[in-house]
């Protein structure tokens, strides 16, 4: 699988651009794909902050990413516009029957495809050789467009699971 997903993110959009990534439980299907697609497309044609347009983007990455992004340097976002997006998104569990809020699930690459791992086995995977400190890791707390372009997907070792592999390999 190819995860230079890095030239499908806008270059219009400044780095400074607010992110917010929705992982699913599964993968989609192709269907599901292209209606999720169009939802998101009519989403970001039409989110607004306070009546004004806000400078959005959105995509569906690898079959299970939702990536949203809003540049706010045309408009700020209110709790209203954020409210809107997160309504997109239960919109689509709700369709899907998929899990797209569980922080407690990790991602990772693992012979080149991506392997989800609840994080409670997360010790149990490091210390049977599942995933290394070096395994790929999807950071799915990236806030930034500049921290999606250079931060998402990182060796476990660089990312806020550092502190909890430590414990594991020493």
């Amino acid at each position: 699988m190819n995860f230079n997903y890095q030239l499908h993110i806008p270059e219009n959009f400044h780095p400074t651009s607010k992110v917010w990534i929705y992982q699913s439980n599964r993968l989609f299907t192709l269907n599901e794909v292209f209606i999720i697609e169009k939802m998101l497309t009519d989403f970001t044609t039409t989110w607004q902050s306070h009546g004004d347009a806000v400078k959005g983007y959105a995509n569906l990455f690898f079959g299970q990413f939702i990536i949203l992004m809003a540049d706010e340097t045309t408009t700020n976002l209110g709790g209203c516009s954020i409210s809107s997006s997160m309504q997109v998104i239960k919109e689509i569990e709700k369709l899907f029957k998929v899990e797209l809020f569980n922080r407690h699930s990790l991602a990772f690459i693992v012979k080149d495809k991506i392997q989800i791992l609840p994080l409670q086995q997360l010790n149990y995977a490091l210390e049977n050789n599942f995933i290394t400190p070096n395994t790929l890791y999807f950071n799915n707390l990236v806030a930034t467009k500049q921290e999606l372009l250079t931060q998402w997907i990182t060796p476990i070792k660089e990312s806020w699971l550092k502190n909890k592999i430590e414990k594991t390999t020493v």
